[in-house]
């Protein structure tokens, strides 16, 4: 019996060895470093070590930064409102009404995450292009008398390329929540008279109320700090702090100041990482 013990435990310390050293190896020491690098100095093009807020305060009185983060917000803020409730729709058909297509219509929600996010991206930007499936389909249709220029290049084809493409982080989670609810519970909701719209607000929304909140916080700093869709879609006011971070890292050589908005950016998903957990556990105290 002992020496059975002694093997669970040599196991579980080799996994909390592999899993720290991950952690250490590949997340604390990178983002140290950046971090440290964030209160650098830049002279012409040299590197100095120092330690000045300077890099974070630029990030916060430059109205061309304060600009750029504001809209990564608002477009973030935009596909994760239009993904929760698209994906919530999604997630409750398959779990409720779907039946013997759910498994068809679940495997097609999830074909998609294993094709490249670069082919994803660029898909709409075929769809949506002038000469692309949409404008040819409403030019012949005659909807239009030619192509339409606004469909592209602007927050609109960032939003819709984003939502098509981080939908399934909001439809999975929820399903997985919505599968997991006990079907006695919406019996009984039945059986002591209440309509189904009732049924839904006050036992099966609460339920999953945690899937959907860390599906939209996903979506949220996923869309927040993407790269690609804005530069393939997105026009020239409509660049996202993502795109301003490589830039700094690459043309503009400005090692510090690129870490310090990284920085901001780790900060603010971390934020929202709380506020997500908080707001699970807020609701399973509620519902217990």
């Amino acid at each position: 019996m002992w020496q059975a013990k002694l093997q669970r435990h040599r196991i579980e310390i080799v996994c909390a060895i592999a899993a720290i050293g991950y952690l250490v190896v590949f997340i604390g020491l990178p983002y140290a470093n950046v971090f440290a690098f964030s209160f650098w100095e830049k002279d012409l093009y040299t590197l100095r070590p120092a330690l000045s807020p300077e890099n974070y305060a630029r990030a916060f009185t430059n109205d061309l930064y304060r600009q750029v983060i504001l809209n990564s917000a608002e477009v973030a803020t935009i596909v994760t409102l239009v993904s929760s409730v698209l994906g919530y729709l999604l997630a409750y058909y398959l779990a409720v009404y779907a039946e013997r297509w759910r498994n068809l219509l679940f495997f097609l929600l999830i074909v998609p995450l294993w094709t490249s996010f670069l082919l994803r991206a660029y898909i709409w930007k075929i769809i949506l292009g002038r000469n692309g499936i949409l404008n040819s389909a409403l030019t012949q249709a005659g909807v239009l008398d030619q192509p339409a220029s606004f469909l592209l290049y602007n927050k609109f084809s960032i939003s819709i390329a984003l939502i098509y493409i981080f939908l399934p982080f909001v439809a999975l989670p929820v399903y997985a929540a919505l599968e997991k609810i006990p079907r006695g519970y919406v019996e009984a909701s039945a059986d002591l008279g209440s309509p189904p719209w009732a049924t839904f607000w006050h036992v099966v929304f609460p339920l999953t109320v945690p899937g959907l909140a860390a599906g939209a916080m996903v979506v949220f700093c996923l869309s927040f700090g993407d790269f690609i869709t804005p530069s393939l879609l997105g026009g020239t006011g409509d660049i996202m702090i993502a795109n301003v971070i490589i830039a700094q890292f690459g043309a503009a050589y400005d090692w510090p100041f690129g870490s310090a908005l990284a920085i901001l950016v780790l900060l603010i998903v971390m934020l929202l990482v709380g506020l997500s957990v908080w707001i699970g556990r807020t609701v399973s105290r509620g519902r217990a």
